[in-house]
């Protein structure tokens, strides 16, 4: 086995700030602390001189610009529920390590992404585009893949005599110990871990206690730890409360591009689309707008997805600035990528139909376009109707043009050969407008094929109907 531990040290950062694009010198607030101190700072304060646990007032005097938001530990367990749900893409076993890490067991995934070096560039490239700061380590041990992420970034170590000799090097501040535990043994002349390694286990045990020796055992693989395996919900749900009123489709953008890609990245853990979600966003006094977003054909592309819903949003009128916004798509289906021919010759940058739909829908409205329904009646006029489908439909015979004309004209000259026919139409005695007609498919003096009948048991007076492409 290979276990990959990321860590996302900003994560916190990620979580309480998730609707502002840049946030600039930053800090968190402790909310369990009677006093209004530090939790934790961004380099950017950490630069001007702000430290974990000073009070508000002090790290304001020393940076005014300070922007801070109290720590908020389920929207940090949103977001690694998020990242592991992009993660679940590359392992079928993914756990949570709260507050900011996560292991997935890489071993059985290598020689589907051809090797470590392809699944960890893999990794790197998703993340970055995510934006997310991370460490990243392998080892066969989860805990000491764990320990690695935190202390030797890019780190792997694929066998355990490896794992055993590097962990000998690492000071007990980085061993994950207790701070208690690293505390008493560096008062007993304790430095590295390769000196608490040498001593016997009965003496070790009475000095550090069980906890601390099963924690030992983990990190060189001496007893198994079964970790638990995260699961994708089977919906999507989730809210971004703002900090002030955002008015205006333009702000809105960034905590859209949020969810979408959380959204996405859910898609791809349960390997499926979405074909329709909800944004509600909320205003004052309780008041809500809800834009639906709808596509032709599941999607889970998080670009694709960001673009159909910026667009619907920049066509909706707000009512009022707005205070939170939330994504909800209830029925996530199986997504089944297009099949192609091997053979099939490559095209431009042309859209294909479902894309062009969905952004015509998008940016015009769905009752801009109009569709070809069928209707039940034998009667050419009356058989197809303009609508708003979801989806088109086509008559099934190719013996019909599709374009009719308004009304049947007068052929002039008659036609000069039949192709086909004829096709008998004897309907319409039940509401007044009786039809006995043959239709046949010529040739005019011109080369054009037509679709033009002439009146039941006659031969000449033939009148043009329609014409195909």
């Amino acid at each position: 086995m290979l276990w990959a531990c990321l860590r996302f040290p900003g994560l916190a950062f990620s979580a309480a700030f998730a609707a502002t694009p840049e946030a600039g010198p930053s800090a968190l607030l402790d909310n369990r602390a009677r006093k209004r101190v530090i939790a934790a700072v961004s380099p950017e304060a950490a630069d001007a001189g702000v430290k974990r646990g000073q009070s508000l007032a002090a790290a304001r005097a020393l940076c005014p610009s300070l922007a801070v938001r109290p720590r908020d530990r389920a929207a940090e367990a949103r977001l690694l529920a998020e990242l592991a749900a992009w993660c679940y893409q590359f392992s079928g076993h993914v756990s949570l390590i709260p507050p900011n890490a996560l292991l997935m067991e890489a071993g059985a995934s290598l020689r589907l992404f051809d090797g470590w070096p392809v699944l960890a560039a893999r990794l790197k490239e998703g993340l970055a585009a995510q934006g997310h700061a991370y460490t990243i380590a392998a080892a066969p041990f989860a805990a000491a893949a764990w320990v690695f992420a935190a202390t030797s970034d890019g780190m792997v170590l694929p066998q355990p005599e490896g794992v055993v000799r590097m962990l000998g090097t690492l000071t007990l501040a980085q061993s994950g110990l207790p701070s208690s535990t690293v505390k008493a043994l560096s008062s007993m002349g304790f430095r590295r871990m390769d000196d608490v390694f040498r001593l016997p286990r009965p003496e070790l045990t009475r000095r550090i206690g069980r906890d601390g020796i099963e924690w030992l055992d983990r990190l060189r693989g001496h007893t198994s730890h079964v970790l638990p395996a995260w699961q994708p919900p089977a919906d999507f749900r989730q809210r971004i409360e703002f900090d002030s009123e955002l008015d205006g489709s333009q702000p809105l953008l960034f905590p859209l591009r949020r969810l979408t890609r959380s959204l996405a990245n859910l898609l791809a853990a349960r390997d499926g689309g979405v074909q329709r979600f909800v944004l509600t966003l909320e205003h004052a006094r309780g008041q809500v707008t809800h834009v639906t977003v709808a596509m032709a054909a599941p999607q889970r592309d998080a670009e694709r997805l960001f673009e159909l819903a910026r667009t619907r949003l920049e066509r909706t009128t707000l009512p009022a600035p707005a205070r939170g916004m939330e994504l909800h798509a209830e029925q996530l289906p199986m997504f089944r990528p297009p099949v192609r021919d091997l053979f099939e010759p490559v095209h431009g940058d042309g859209l294909d139909w479902p894309t062009l739909d969905e952004r015509l829908r998008a940016r015009l409205g769905d009752a801009a376009l109009r569709q070809i329904a069928l209707i039940a009646d034998h009667r050419p006029e009356r058989a197809s109707r303009y609508g708003t489908p979801t989806t088109l439909v086509l008559p099934e015979s190719r013996r019909r043009p599709l374009w009719l004309l308004p009304r049947p004209l007068i052929m002039r000259p008659d036609p000069v050969a039949v192709l086909a026919g004829p096709e008998r139409i004897e309907s319409g005695w039940w509401d007044g407008h009786d039809t006995r007609r043959d239709y046949y498919i010529v040739r005019t003096a011109h080369g054009q094929r037509a679709w033009a009948y002439l009146p039941s048991g006659t031969l000449d007076g033939w009148m043009l109907h329609g014409w195909f492409a």
